[in-house]
């Protein structure tokens, strides 16, 4: 089964291999280069690579496959090294380049890959200087704090278009690497940390040996918890080792470090006086020879020396140091120890009588290979370190983020909220996406990119799973986050036992077990962590992707009918994506099918008001078949969002398609539209009623209720902006008789609220009231968030001209974040708007200023005139009121020329504008004038709530002029109209 994987491509060459071939008889030629192929395949062997092929002189060799390790790109580069001093040896030089990346690789057993890393790994070899090792950016990436290197600068490879980052590779560092920058203090361990000293204290107090074992996944803190606990830990001696997971006479290393660090051993000294120190350090002279830790002598040590001589030898070692200071010996990654190691750690435990903490760091495996670890001991400790909790995760990325805007300089953006929701609390998990982040430019890379360094630690834990309980994880993760046991194997008829394998998983702590499952039937089964999840699906070959996404669709089909509509058109579509990729364009029948379920979840999308969604389902619809239903569902997810632009060409082309189609229903759907986007795109109310009146004419033999509702409303509108204030009632109260027959409370909300607005107009506050209380009754009860807006919004309005302006503003916030969150730029720019003019009620110029802008700035990149005078002519009459008044004169001006000739509201509000530019420019005769030019129009349509503001005006003006007989005329009319007390008390 072909399978994808992370790994570490090394390519290695003879220098001057030509000369050596012309130069000498072929059989000498033939043994130098077999020596050199023996050294350099035992290298790799040794680092746990593996060769891949020998063209030629060089060798190709691969570190991660078949099964990865956390450290490929570490292994890769000590390999290299001991590969050009063994080279070396021969008396020859190599070229030696190194680079990582996905690769594909036929089989579980197979050595044959294919991928960029390869050519990359070849491309730097060549350009290679004798002796030097090149090390690319991803492979850098993956090894980083492990590798001694400096930097080779941008090098122009064979084949790529662009420089080519490299760094020349020097040594390699002991240790896991990895820690490149500055790391936050220890966040969310306080509990565990207290335990930890707690039991040292009582250690040191009983001066007896206490096993203390710290259990949990990669990154969740063990290390980093075990550092902050010996740093603050004084009058103490602390040795430190750590076990590897490969490589020659490995077997005591921890203890080799500790042994070496307490006599003073450096790895330079000469064997002679390596020795000397270690007797030094040891209280018998047989004691130091058991514990012959000197460079070059662990081969001898555990070919020679049985495992009781040097548990007794490390016991006695351990007394000493611990009888003349309380001694903590740190064991960090015991999972990866032999059982002799294992065996001499338990043995201080049981035999030292001095004040001994051993501190063991352990993921959750050691417990397979040793399932009794650490028991029947009363001096023995475990604690499992578990993910940190939301508030705890916020706090290191803060701390992080400070930390590391402390290093460039510079203040960093906030991060994506997606990051905390995938890295799920594992601190490495936290810190290696954040840096991911910043180092790909200030915080801008996708969060939804893994950092390599993660995959390929998530990726060995899951080459370490037997091969049956892989494949079923892999399959998993086909299905997403939550999956179900019934399509594991619907999926995976070759694999048997599925239950157990399962169980497997749970005990290893890969996936939960769900309290629910929205399957009837069917147990749910959730991985543990998300990452997890898509490190194993990227480990499968695209074709295996999409062959599970198909067969699972199919399931979904036969179990969840269109419960899941949604996840089974995902599923469906995947499939063709990847099959798209691989051959060129998928089966038409699947192709056909995944149409079909793009449309039904985009209608269900719809229904539910998840218009963003469903848009997405439609347009992919589209692409794929471009049926009537398809056109209209993406059209129609579109106008729920207000876009008009789209709107005016996807429609059309839904109007021609239906009409010679005969689908009448659609096509009036599709005027209906036509004409809302023209009225509120191009202001054209005329055209916009055209438009309507011939889709009611359709719709005049057809029994659909939201068809019929939507053109009333549009119609009712049209006629709105046209000052058609019978005709705005007459139509929605049709429209509010075809809900109450449908029993469509959403519909019922929507032609409420509208019906209030006809009040609010006339300023019959009282009836609008009863309208809007019940529409915002109704709201609630449909569920509907659209109706919810829509109600809000109106009754804001209606507060704001009863004068209740904190009650109002604070609906028109909650308008505000909502149509933010759905999509619906309209409805925010509309709530901007009311927001804006509250302010000015407050006289905060500063603040309508600003939302007045706002508003503007999205309806002018929308385009939507129809709207957009009504908003330029509030934000002139604020700058005007700033002492702005060259803007504000242009802003006005624009606002007159893009109102409608027919658009009643538009109008006044243009006139009021630059009457208030006029005013402030001294012209108060031209003021005068267009105020009574405004007041006329309100007049005109029954617009009483647009006389407020010019009336305001006049009366200011007049009197500001001493004419105060004329003033009171205009004031009567104000302050019998106006149910403001502010309306008065601002002229007064």
């Amino acid at each position: 089964m072909m399978e994808r994987k992370l790994a570490t491509v090394l390519f290695v060459d003879i220098v001057d291999s030509t000369r050596m071939v012309t130069a000498a008889d072929p059989e000498v030629v033939r043994r130098r280069v077999t020596e050199f192929f023996e050294k350099v395949s035992h290298c790799v062997a040794l680092h746990g690579g593996i060769v891949e092929k020998f063209a030629g002189d060089a060798v190709l060799a691969a570190f991660g496959v078949p099964q990865a390790h956390e450290d490929d790109a570490q292994r890769a580069a000590r390999a290299a090294l001991a590969m050009r001093e063994s080279v070396a040896e021969l008396g020859l030089e190599a070229r030696i380049g190194i680079e990582a990346g996905e690769l594909v690789v036929d089989d579980v057993e197979s050595s044959f890959v294919t991928g960029e890393a390869v050519n990359l790994a070849a491309r730097l070899q060549q350009v290679a200087r004798p002796g030097e090792i090149l090390v690319g950016p991803t492979a850098y990436r993956l090894a980083a704090g492990s590798l001694v290197v400096e930097d080779a600068g941008p090098l122009e490879l064979k084949g790529l278009g662009a420089p080519y980052r490299a760094w020349r590779l020097m040594a390699a560092l002991d240790g896991p690497g990895r820690q490149t920058g500055p790391r936050a203090p220890l966040v969310g361990r306080d509990t565990e940390l207290e335990l930890l000293e707690n039991t040292f204290a009582r250690t040191a107090r009983d001066r007896r040996a206490h096993i203390f074992t710290i259990y949990g996944e990669p990154g969740v803190g063990k290390s980093r918890l075990a550092r902050e606990f010996l740093d603050s830990v004084e009058r103490a001696s602390c040795l430190t080792g750590r076990a590897l997971p490969y490589g020659e006479g490995v077997t005591y290393w921890p203890l080799a470090e500790m042994v070496k660090a307490a006599a003073g051993i450096s790895d330079d000294d000469p064997l002679e006086e390596a020795f000397e120190k270690l007797r030094e350090c040891c209280a018998e002279e047989a004691v130091a020879d058991v514990l012959g830790l000197a460079a070059g002598m662990m081969e001898a040590l555990e070919g020679e020396r049985s495992p009781q001589e040097i548990a007794w030898a490390a016991r006695e070692v351990m007394q000493s140091l611990a009888d003349v200071q309380p001694l903590i010996l740190l064991f960090e990654d015991i999972h990866w120890a032999e059982e002799p190691l294992l065996d001499l750690i338990e043995h201080l435990a049981d035999w030292v009588r001095a004040p001994l903490l051993i501190l063991c760091l352990a993921r959750p495996e050691l417990l397979e290979v040793r399932p009794g670890w650490g028991g029947g001991r009363v001096r023995s400790t475990a604690i499992e370190l578990e993910p940190l909790s939301e508030e705890e995760s916020e706090i290191l990325v803060e701390k992080l983020l400070g930390q590391l805007a402390g290093v460039s300089g510079e203040p960093l953006p906030a991060l994506p909220k997606e990051v905390l929701e995938r890295t799920e609390g594992n601190p490495l998990f936290v810190e290696e996406t954040i840096r991911m982040l910043v180092e790909s430019g200030t915080g801008n890379g996708s969060p939804d990119r893994i950092p390599d360094t993660l995959q390929a630690l998530i990726a060995a834990r899951i080459d370490h799973l037997p091969p049956p309980t892989k494949t079923l994880l892999q399959r998993a993760s086909v299905i997403g986050r939550v999956f179900w046991p019934g399509a594991i194997e619907y999926l995976s008829p070759d694999l048997a036992q599925v239950d157990e394998l399962l169980e497997d998983l749970l005990l290893r702590e890969f996936v939960l077990q769900e309290p629910r499952s929205s399957i009837s039937g069917e147990t749910a089964y959730r991985f543990k962590h998300l990452l997890i999840r898509e490190v194993a699906y990227t480990g499968l070959a695209k074709l295996a992707r999409a062959q599970h996404h198909a067969r699972f669709a199919e399931w979904l089909g036969e179990r969840a009918g269109d419960e899941l509509l949604e996840i089974r058109a995902y599923h469906l579509d995947q499939a063709v994506e990847f099959l798209t990729e691989l051959e060129g364009a998928p089966p038409e029948e699947l192709a056909h099918e995944t149409a079909g379920a793009l449309v039904k979840a985009a209608k269900r999308a719809i229904a539910r008001e998840s218009y963003t969604t469903a848009r997405k389902l439609g347009l992919r619809a589209v692409e794929l078949r471009p049926t009537l239903g398809a056109r209209y569902v993406a059209a129609r997810a579109a106008w729920r969002l207000q876009d008009f632009a789209v709107i005016q060409v996807e429609m059309q082309k839904v109007r021609d398609q239906a009409r010679e189609q005969n689908e009448r229903v659609i096509e009036a759907l599709a005027l209906t539209a036509l004409g809302e986007a023209m009225l509120k795109r191009d202001g054209d109310c005329t055209g916009a009623k055209v438009l309507v009146d011939e889709a009611l004419e359709l719709l005049a033999d057809e029994d659909d209720p939201v068809a019929h509702f939507d053109a009333l409303t549009v119609r009712a509108n049209s006629a709105a902006w046209l000052g058609e204030m019978t005709d705005v009632v007459r139509y929605m109260e049709k429209a509010y008789a075809i809900a109450l027959d449908a029993r469509r409370k959403d519909l019922q909300t929507i032609a409420a609220q509208a019906l209030a607005q006809t009040h609010i107009v006339r300023l019959e506050l009282d009836e609008a009231e009863l309208l809007l209380t019940r529409a915002l009754e109704l709201a609630g009860e449909s569920g509907s968030v659209r109706a919810r807006v829509g109600a809000t919004l109106a009754y804001g309005w209606f507060l704001t001209v009863r004068g209740e302006l904190d009650a109002a503003e604070t609906l028109f916030e909650e308008v505000r974040a909502t149509s933010a969150e759905l999509g619906v730029e309209p409805a925010e720019a509309a709530a901007l708007a009311k927001l804006g003019w509250i302010a000015r009620l407050k006289d905060d110029h500063k603040r309508a200023e600003k939302l007045l802008r706002e508003a503007v700035r999205i309806t002018v990149t929308r385009g939507d005139r129809g709207v957009l005078p009504d908003f330029q002519a509030a934000l002139a009459e604020t700058l005007a009121d700033l002492g702005k008044v060259d803007e504000a004169e242009r802003l006005a001006l624009e606002a007159r020329m893009n109102a409608g000739p027919r658009d009643t509201s538009a109008r006044v509000a243009a006139a009021t504008a630059l009457a208030a530019v006029r005013t402030a420019q001294g012209r108060d005769g031209e003021a005068e004038e267009l105020l009574d030019s405004a007041l006329a129009l309100a007049r005109e349509g029954d617009f009483k709530v647009l006389e407020l503001e010019p009336l305001e005006r006049l009366v200011r003006l007049l009197r500001a002029q001493g004419r105060n007989g004329d003033a009171a005329a205009y004031e009567a009319r104000l302050v019998a109209l106006s149910p403001l007390p502010s309306s008065t008390a601002r002229i007064a």
